[in-house]
């Protein structure tokens, strides 16, 4: 009788164990990519984090002071996108700064952001602590290219003039202009 209690005890105590290491928070991070920001102290880790108890994918950028060790943590929305970190480095110009494309809205209110909401552009400085969203978030862009002679980012794609989440024949083609010093719109063209 004493050993099977015994038994008993031990099966209950390993079975509680596995249920609670089973429920618990479990974390996952990934430091997926390194990049060094010329011309400045700085090297970026791109962070891919996934809480497995909230089901939430979370990406975000880590500004790390490499002289000091001291980070910086640039965060996007949970379950947002952003594709490669694009350092502008315009030095006659006295331009320096990182640009980054990412998805952080859910613009058709479909269950989060996917492949069909707008990719936003934003601009960081090189520590990563000034963050500024240059695109509307009703302008979808599809493609851009740094003008390094003028200092400006020229940005094509659409304004969701009806506000449906979708690109159709409502909606204004457009191509905007920003100046990388102010980070003001200097034109738009339709």
């Amino acid at each position: 009788m004493k050993m099977l209690m015994k038994t008993l005890i031990i099966t209950f105590s390993i079975t509680f164990s596995f249920t609670l290491i089973g429920q618990g928070k479990y974390e996952s991070l990934s430091f997926n990519k390194l990049i060094e920001v010329q011309g400045t102290d700085f090297v970026i880790a791109r962070v891919d984090s996934w809480v497995k108890k909230e089901d939430v994918k979370q990406n975000f950028l880590l500004f790390i002071d490499t002289k000091n060790g001291q980070t910086h943590q640039v965060d996007f929305p949970k379950e947002g996108t952003f594709s490669a970190v694009e350092q502008i480095k315009v030095d006659n110009l006295g331009i320096n700064s990182l640009l980054v494309p990412a998805k952080t809205i859910d613009a058709n209110n479909k269950n989060g952001i996917d492949w069909q909401d707008p990719t936003q552009i934003f601009i960081l400085s090189p520590d990563g602590k000034q963050k500024t969203l240059l695109t509307d978030s009703r302008f979808f862009a599809n493609t851009w290219i740094v003008n390094k002679q003028t200092g400006t980012i020229i940005i094509s794609g659409h304004y969701d003039t009806n506000n449906n989440g979708k690109h159709d024949k409502a909606d204004k083609n457009e191509i905007v202009i920003y100046d990388l010093k102010s980070l003001k719109l200097i034109s738009k063209v339709q």
